[in-house]
């Protein structure tokens, strides 16, 4: 039945690209637009630095040096410190990707695998202040209160999403130490070349994905349907795209902005894909993935809601 149901939506996605094949160009080369201008220049270099660090052993110096915060604020390892960081500061899908990195090369345990990949994959600050406050809404004072939502809402949740997987009778996850798998890729004298491979490996899924749900969200467009829950399922696809269509329903950033927060914090399905993409083989499951993100979605909305109220009333 459900290999039925599969079969079905992949053949009416293909009959309605037959029926409008400028839409389908159109969101191509939108996707492809997006994912060459601003995702492969943000995230690329990013990529090859960090399998470099993973390749070399260099993780092991910068875990060393941000162990103990990440362990009493977040209860990790020091190899998963690292993940924290990354998954923090350069965004999706680059948290999942190392969490993932992390479990091939046996540096870290599945349970605080799962554990991190529930909250340290998340929106670039970057994107954040550049994309969604200066550019989208342009409300400078909406600046730190953005920050604070987005980067705070992960952190909060950490503290409910570690009861589930820490081990019992502890405060911090277990150190696997270093693999053997590690140490030879730290022989390999064509480091740099395959740190390069794998990351263009990495980056045009990302691509690839970008462009898909391009073209899915612009064939929905054309179809020019009206509803808040055409509106929603068109704008949860993609959150670049979706961070517009908001904006654009909603002119004023008193409404709009919640909203944008919810989708920020959520990723869109375009990040759930992605994420997916980067942890298979990992046995890390993007179901709880998925809850664990629509959490954060509420969280972030509700937070943002009533900081607007607060504000408002005084």
């Amino acid at each position: 039945m459900r290999r039925l149901s599969s079969s079905f939506l992949i053949a009416f996605l293909f009959t309605v690209m037959l029926l409008f094949p400028n839409a389908v160009f159109d969101g191509a080369s939108e996707g492809l637009l997006l994912w060459f201008q601003i995702v492969f220049p943000t995230l690329f270099p990013f990529m090859v630095v960090t399998n470099l660090l993973l390749a070399s052993g260099t993780i092991f110096t910068i875990a060393g040096i941000i162990r103990r915060p990440a362990a009493r604020l977040f209860g990790v390892s020091a190899n998963g410190s690292f993940a924290v960081l990354a998954g923090f500061l350069c965004g999706y899908p680059m948290g999942a990707k190392i969490t993932g990195d992390l479990l091939r090369t046996n540096l870290i345990t599945v349970e605080e695998g799962r554990y991190l990949l529930s909250f340290c994959n998340n929106t670039s600050p970057v994107f954040i202040m550049n994309f969604i406050v200066w550019k989208t809404l342009g409300e400078k004072e909406l600046l730190f209160p953005s920050l604070a939502v987005l980067m705070g809402t992960p952190v909060l949740l950490s503290f409910i999403f570690r009861r589930f997987y820490l081990p019992k009778g502890s405060t911090v996850f277990p150190e696997p130490g270093r693999s053997e798998k590690h140490e030879e890729r730290k022989k390999d004298f064509n480091l740099l070349d395959s740190c390069m491979m794998n990351s263009f490996e990495a980056i045009v899924k990302v691509g690839g994905y970008i462009i898909l749900f391009s073209v899915i969200l612009s064939l929905l467009t054309r179809m020019k349907r009206t509803g808040y829950v055409f509106s929603g399922l068109s704008a949860a696809l993609e959150v670049t795209n979706g961070i517009l269509l908001i904006a654009e329903a909603f002119p004023s950033p008193e409404a709009a902005w919640p909203a944008i927060m919810g989708l920020t914090a959520f990723g869109g399905l375009c990040s759930a894909a992605q994420t997916r993409c980067m942890v298979q083989g990992t046995g890390l499951k993007i179901r709880d993935y998925v809850i664990q993100k629509l959490a954060a979605a509420a969280a972030a909305s509700l937070m943002a809601f009533l900081y607007i109220n607060m504000i408002q009333s005084v």
